[in-house]
């Protein structure tokens, strides 16, 4: 569920930024002032200047606050200078190193009684975790936050808590209950205050949860009527709220989905229209599209199909603009599409646009698995850097351990050194699990480069067999189960193949939606690969055929399952800065996609260079010379099983 709001926001910094020529002005008197408090917290204030121009330039005030900070014994100004640090580093993209930093300043405002920096922290650290899609972890720092701020009496704070939480809780149906409960209280809270923003805010909060609860409880009416209402409401003050605004196009669009839920389609084709040409005013392209995607969609609920297909057209080309990595919404455009042009009979673009959906949703897919992958090198780099800190503080232990030796005698010195050693090996445990997690990821092999060098140079490799698989049936599954069902039972399916693989020493590359793909003969080259890949499709097709059968006797949809593989040259290595994936390429790659897509269901089939190698290990039953897209002719062969 998408929540617009103060919610997820960091508190606010002064908005005023010097000129370069003051900036530099002042940089040279705090140069010249005597090292004192003041001056601690007049490079701060530069810090703060400097992070809309130059993130350089505030790092570095900010760590010359901290390092002064320290030498004057000043915990207050090393903390305030500390959250400039983690400022910095949050814009940057730098994560992990901006929670080490939030996390000091956290120990050192609730060390010296600075609640309001408490406060300040642990709602920027909920922040991150937010993001990060660790909500358990943001929940917990959000309500801390919550607590400390009510017992200073920090209004903002609490405002800015109470949504924060209640966005965390919208995102689950069980919650949406709690999720009013905490949006009424930042309602109340900013009306207090007299915030308008907060207030627009807050309404909009509590108007799309009553919209979305009338679309999820439509089969009580009386419920429906009731949350319509309500949504409508809090709505209309969102909109009175955010008049001249960026976010009026927002308000608008929700209001204009509730005239849809109460079928009164003309009224909210008329909203759809006024957030449409306010967003345009903003050059707001996620709206706009949002906008005709709503109208062409009232459009179709009316039966109105001719008028809605050149409205979702003007949205597709907007989506596409933007990207599907900020927004999913295209796969709707296509179901509107797909639907629109069956119902006029156009069968041609029906089919077309349903084609572009499934696309799209195994995109989306693969953009989820993504984002989980993410989060877990998330955690992988935390768990590093604090095993870093541990370490550190481990040295700083020991030392004191030695100096207490020499005035507290042998019994303190055996006392230190076990509890070094034991959280040596905690640390190492640590470690352990870390490096566990990389492992899953990448080959042992390039994990190994990556940690000691922090890059993986890309290899050549003469003889690699690679292995596609690709599931026939999938798109009938996929309207026949839940979301959650499809994705469990592609689990089942590909963590077998796992299994398979594991056993045969063959390096799984990735899954592109409901395809599978993996290589024999690297990292590690070896002579055995043609034959290991080979054997791994047959127990692939061999699994799942008895899963169809499993899964027939129970009346469950099923996967059929086309193999293809090729063995020949291929160049591997890691690809991207950001969520890195092992990957291969090559003209190997490209012929072993055709062996799968030239295959038949429940067959392995494979290419005539791969025949020549394994020949004698399998039955093989010769397909003459296909044709294989952009490929030409290529000699196939099916494997029928192994020479026994």
């Amino acid at each position: 569920m998408k929540i617009r709001s103060i919610a997820f926001l960091f508190i606010l910094l002064a908005s005023v930024c010097y000129g370069q020529g003051a900036a530099d002005s002042l940089k040279k008197a705090i140069n010249a002032a005597p090292d004192d408090t003041n001056k601690v917290k007049a490079l701060i204030d530069l810090s703060k200047d400097y992070l809309e121009s130059d993130l350089d330039a505030s790092l570095q005030c900010a760590n010359q606050a901290k390092g002064l900070a320290e030498k004057l014994n000043y915990p207050a100004g090393k903390g305030w200078a500390l959250k400039k640090v983690g400022q910095v580093y949050n814009l940057k993209s730098d994560y992990v190193n901006a929670l080490e930093a939030w996390k000091e300043a956290l120990r050192i405002f609730d060390e010296n009684g600075i609640k309001v920096g408490s406060a300040n922290m642990l709602n920027n650290i909920g922040v991150i975790y937010y993001n990060k899609s660790m909500e358990d972890s943001a929940q917990d720092y959000y309500l801390r936050s919550l607590k400390v701020a009510e017992e200073i009496k920090d209004t903002l704070r609490i405002a800015t808590a109470l949504a924060n939480v209640g966005g965390v809780y919208s995102n689950k149906e069980a919650t949406f209950d709690k999720a009013l409960e905490f949006h009424h209280r930042a309602l109340q809270m900013a009306v207090a205050i007299g915030d308008s923003e907060l207030i627009g805010n807050s309404n909009a909060n509590i108007g799309e949860l009553f919209l979305t609860k009338s679309i999820k409880e439509a089969k009580d009416s009386a419920d429906i009527n009731k949350d319509i209402d309500s949504a409508l409401t809090y709505l209309m003050a969102a909109k009175e709220m955010f008049a001249g605004t960026s976010n009026l196009p927002y308000a608008l669009n929700n209001i204009g989905k509730v005239y849809r839920q109460k079928k009164e389609y003309d009224r909210a084709i008329q909203f759809h229209h006024e957030a449409y040409e306010a967003a345009k005013k903003f050059d707001a392209g996620l709206d706009m599209g949002q906008a005709l995607l709503s109208i062409a969609q009232a459009d179709t609920s009316k039966g109105d199909y001719r008028a809605a297909i050149p409205v979702y057209l003007e949205a597709e080309g907007i989506f596409n603009g933007i990207g599907i990595e900020e927004s999913y919404d295209i796969q709707y455009v296509y179901e509107g599409l797909t639907a629109s042009y069956s119902k006029v009979g156009d069968f041609g673009n029906a089919f077309k646009y349903q084609t572009k959906n499934i696309d799209v949703r195994k995109k989306i897919y693969d953009l989820e698995v993504d984002k989980k992958l993410g989060t877990k090198l998330f955690g992988y780099n935390l768990e590093k850097k604090q095993g870093e800190i541990n370490l550190q503080q481990e040295v700083i232990a020991r030392q004191k351990l030695i100096r207490n030796g020499f005035i507290g005698g042998f019994a303190v010195v055996l006392l230190f050194a076990g509890i070094f050693l034991s959280q040596r090996n905690r640390i190492s445990k640590e470690k352990k699990r870390s490096d566990e997690l990389l492992l899953n990821i990448l080959p042992a092999e390039t994990a190994e480069e990556l940690k000691a060098t922090g890059t993986a140079k890309a290899k050549s490799f003469d003889i690699v067999t690679v292995l596609f698989t690709d599931f026939k049936n999938f798109t009938q599954a996929s309207e026949l189960l839940s979301p959650e069902d499809l994705v469990a039972e592609i689990n089942h399916c590909y963590s077998e193949f796992d299994k398979i693989i594991t056993r045969l020493g063959i390096e799984k590359i990735k899954t592109i939606g409901d395809a599978y793909m993996c290589a024999g003969g690297l990292p590690a080259t070896n002579t055995t690969n043609p034959v290991d890949v080979v054997l791994a499709g047959l127990e692939m097709v061999a699994f799942i055929e008895k899963n169809k059968q499993e899964r027939l006797a129970k009346g469950q949809p099923f996967f059929e399952l086309r193999c293809g593989v090729h063995t020949g040259p291929v160049v591997a290595g890691i690809v991207g800065i950001k969520k890195f994936a092992y990957d291969i390429w090559g003209d190997t790659v490209n012929t072993a996609s055709r062996m799968e897509s030239s295959g038949e269901i429940g067959k392995v089939n494979i290419s005539g260079t791969t025949y020549e190698l394994v020949k004698d290990k399998f039955n093989c039953e010769h397909r003459g010379k296909v044709k294989a897209k952009n490929k030409g002719e290529i000699d196939m062969y099916f494997v029928n099983g192994s020479i026994s």
